[in-house]
Protein backbone atom coordinates (compact mmCIF):
# COMPACT_ATOMS: atom_id res chain seq x y z
CA UNK A 1 0.00 0.00 0.00
CA UNK A 2 2.89 2.29 0.75
CA UNK A 3 4.29 2.51 -2.70
CA UNK A 4 0.75 3.11 -4.44
CA UNK A 5 0.43 6.37 -1.54
CA UNK A 6 3.71 7.58 -2.63
CA UNK A 7 2.30 6.88 -6.53
CA UNK A 8 -0.64 8.89 -6.08
CA UNK A 9 0.90 11.64 -3.98
CA UNK A 10 4.18 12.42 -5.90
CA UNK A 11 1.86 11.85 -9.76
CA UNK A 12 -1.05 13.86 -8.78
CA UNK A 13 -1.53 15.39 -5.16
CA UNK A 14 2.17 16.86 -5.47
CA UNK A 15 1.81 18.33 -8.87
CA UNK A 16 -1.51 20.59 -7.90
CA UNK A 17 0.66 21.95 -4.52
CA UNK A 18 3.77 22.50 -5.71
CA UNK A 19 2.25 25.03 -8.44
CA UNK A 20 1.21 26.72 -5.68
CA UNK A 21 4.31 27.01 -3.75
CA UNK A 22 3.72 24.08 -1.22
CA UNK A 23 4.65 20.55 -0.89
CA UNK A 24 2.98 17.01 0.89
CA UNK A 25 5.70 14.77 1.99
CA UNK A 26 4.64 10.94 2.84
CA UNK A 27 5.83 10.05 6.52
CA UNK A 28 3.74 6.60 6.73
CA UNK A 29 0.75 4.83 7.02
CA UNK A 30 -0.62 1.89 9.74
CA UNK A 31 -2.09 -1.29 9.91
CA UNK A 32 -5.83 0.20 9.73
CA UNK A 33 -5.05 2.54 6.86
CA UNK A 34 -4.22 5.80 8.67
CA UNK A 35 -2.38 8.05 6.03
CA UNK A 36 0.31 10.74 8.02
CA UNK A 37 1.91 13.57 5.47
CA UNK A 38 3.78 16.08 6.36
CA UNK A 39 2.97 19.49 4.37
CA UNK A 40 6.05 21.07 3.28
CA UNK A 41 6.12 24.59 1.82
CA UNK A 42 3.43 27.34 1.45
CA UNK A 43 1.00 24.26 2.64
CA UNK A 44 3.16 24.23 5.91
CA UNK A 45 1.37 27.45 7.49
CA UNK A 46 -1.13 28.22 5.33
CA UNK A 47 -4.58 28.65 7.26
CA UNK A 48 -6.36 26.54 4.57
CA UNK A 49 -3.77 23.73 4.97
CA UNK A 50 -6.95 21.04 6.55
CA UNK A 51 -8.92 21.81 4.03
CA UNK A 52 -6.38 21.02 1.22
CA UNK A 53 -5.50 17.86 3.34
CA UNK A 54 -9.10 16.63 3.54
CA UNK A 55 -10.08 18.05 0.02
CA UNK A 56 -7.25 17.08 -2.07
CA UNK A 57 -4.86 14.75 -0.51
CA UNK A 58 -7.15 12.52 1.27
CA UNK A 59 -9.99 12.66 -1.31
CA UNK A 60 -7.33 11.65 -4.05
CA UNK A 61 -6.17 8.59 -1.87
CA UNK A 62 -9.51 7.25 -0.85
CA UNK A 63 -10.68 7.73 -4.33
CA UNK A 64 -7.54 5.76 -5.92
CA UNK A 65 -6.34 3.02 -2.77
CA UNK A 66 -9.31 1.63 -1.37
CA UNK A 67 -7.38 0.88 1.75
CA UNK A 68 -7.08 3.92 2.76
CA UNK A 69 -9.53 5.88 5.89
CA UNK A 70 -8.17 9.09 6.45
CA UNK A 71 -4.85 11.31 6.23
CA UNK A 72 -3.39 13.42 8.80
CA UNK A 73 -0.76 15.96 8.87
CA UNK A 74 2.07 15.77 11.15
Amino acid sequence: MEEKIKDVLNNEVRPYLQSHGGDAEFVSVDAEGNVSVRLKGACAGCSGALMTLKNLVEQALKEKIPGVKSVKAV
